[in-house]
């Protein structure tokens, strides 16, 4: 992936902006290669530094969502989409036994699904395909940053560093760097662990396009189609007041799934009987961070605004902070950096910290099982989908101006 000099030098400063500013983006999840993309299209010369030796995602799914997928289009992959992805064509939720409370069509009329199920995996490479093979670095754990009125400089482990004009820390929850923008916040365990992995669509004749949610006291379960319906991804959500640990690849119990969600429908029980291995997963999210950025450095994705699973949202909102923080930079200099970030911030603590409510609501909800505890579906979703990030960051581009 390139060998990593012990110094770079930043960019040149004359004034043409963008084009000439070197950007350091510290983790390689889908919010870091999301952010590297979006800035090598923008023509600005930018590295990924990721800290694990091999770049690998275990077996998992995520939802893109229409805000998501703008993004990713307006990025040059909708033919990598159409070809790796697998639209989901209704979406249903049912109660513990099977009873539907809600069956929602996603496509109609012909139309394309704005509702994607993507496995990690197939976005990571994605992602990296639109991405020179020099920009990744592997093997790079940062633990240090400094930064002055001019540049700022980020160490690794090993002794190296590297110089830049700006940093984006996009290094997750447990983020080296969020230390040099706010206090460090630990992360808050959500009372439940998930259980997940995927199967071959074939092994439990899973309807294509099928998205469904049952909802059960304590706990609840979710299966989505994945590779163009080839695969599926079950998550098993359980209540426990055990903090296992934060993890996509912390190995778990099929036995123990097939406990938590004995008595269920029986479509429930015979995708877990069918399960051979499964992942655990400890959820955890952060209260809204009160700022994001110092100076040159700026929080990105899970650094910024770890949120639950329960919107569907976390990859899709690192998408859209990747989107920002690259327009507004391509529209900035050395000088106006600092303001391009705050900027950045401004535009999108609200929307995150909105989520982050909206995603511990729904977790709530659907492990109410539909009792009276409140109503079993979420809320209207359109706030969140209809978002466009890439006109509003170009509008506030354009509004951000020169000093």
């Amino acid at each position: 992936m390139g060998e990593l000099p012990t110094t770079a030098s930043v960019g040149s400063d004359d004034g043409r902006g963008g084009l000439h500013m070197k950007v350091a983006v510290i983790g390689a999840g889908i919010g870091g290669l999301a952010t590297a993309v979006a800035l090598h299209r923008g023509g600005i010369e930018v590295r990924c530094f990721e800290q694990a030796r091999v770049l690998a995602e275990v077996g998992a799914g995520i939802t893109l969502a229409p805000n998501g997928l703008r993004v990713l289009r307006h990025l040059g992959l909708a033919d990598a989409l159409d070809g790796m992805g697998s639209p989901i064509a209704n979406r249903v939720i049912s109660l513990a036994d099977g009873t539907e409370v809600a069956n929602v069509p996603l496509v109609t009329d012909g139309s394309r699904s704005e509702l994607v199920g993507m496995h990690r995996a197939d976005l990571f490479e994605m992602l990296l395909s639109a991405l020179p093979d020099d920009v990744l670095a592997l093997d790079h754990r940062c633990t240090g940053f400094d930064q002055d009125d001019d540049a700022a400089t980020v160490r690794f482990a090993d002794g190296a560093r590297h110089e830049a004009v700006v940093v984006i820390a996009a290094d997750g929850i447990h983020s080296s760097l969020q230390r040099f923008v706010v206090p460090p916040a630990m992360p808050v365990h959500s009372g439940s662990t998930a259980y997940r992995g995927t199967l071959p669509s074939a092994a439990i004749g899973w309807p294509a396009g099928r998205f469904q949610l049952w909802m059960g006291p304590g706990r609840h379960f979710l299966v989505y189609p994945l590779r163009a319906d080839q695969l599926v991804n079950y998550v098993g959500f359980v209540s426990t007041s055990e903090e296992a640990r934060e993890s996509w690849s912390a190995p778990g119990d099929p036995r123990d799934l097939a406990a938590a969600f004995a008595g269920f429908d029986e479509t429930v029980v015979r995708i877990i009987d069918a399960i051979d291995s499964t992942f655990t997963w400890g959820l955890y999210d952060r209260e809204p961070l009160p700022c994001w950025t110092a100076g040159r450095l700026a929080l990105l994705g899970d650094a910024a605004h770890p949120m639950l699973p329960h919107a569907g949202q976390g990859a899709n909102q690192a998408l859209e902070d990747a989107v920002t923080v690259a327009t507004l930079l391509a529209r900035a200099d050395r000088a106006t950096v600092p303001r391009a970030l705050a900027r950045y911030a401004e535009i999108r603590q609200p929307r995150t910290a909105r989520l982050q409510q909206s995603s511990r609501s729904n977790g709530s909800r659907f492990d109410g099982g539909g009792g009276p505890g409140g109503p079993p579906v979420p809320d209207d979703t359109g706030w969140i989908h209809d978002h466009d990030a890439v006109a509003v960051a170009e509008e506030q581009a354009a509004a951000l101006g020169r000093p």
